[in-house]
């Protein structure tokens, strides 16, 4: 049975995010893994009111900010795909991890 280990990156800081994707696609590869991406998709456009006082209605302009997301699959390699899970990423990433088993084709549903 093969492994995908599936990594979601987002970051509101795109030159840090783009760095660290890119040294662990490095790594990966330098270890022997099979890795596909990064996938990048559409910045999202996040904005957050704000209010001066508890009370509705006296509004400072909203506070509006863009997260940036990478994904990354790595396929087998199960050994990096741990030691992947368990590295330290800087703090202003958020990472996803996603785990699917794959049969083989002509393996019976169990």
């Amino acid at each position: 049975m093969t492994f995908v280990t599936k990594l979601t990156f987002q970051s509101g800081d795109r030159t840090v995010l783009d760095e660290t994707v890119s040294s662990l696609k490095q790594l990966v590869e330098k270890k022997g893994g099979q890795c596909k991406g990064p996938h990048a998709s559409p910045p999202e456009r996040i904005s957050v009111p704000l209010y001066r006082t508890l009370q509705p209605g006296v509004e400072f302009p909203a506070w509006s900010y863009e997260v940036y997301e990478r994904r990354i699959d790595i396929y087998g390699a199960d050994h990096i795909a741990r030691k992947v899970g368990h590295m330290d990423f800087p703090d202003s990433i958020h990472v996803e991890i996603e785990v699917e088993q794959h049969k083989p084709l002509g393996q019976g549903q169990s």
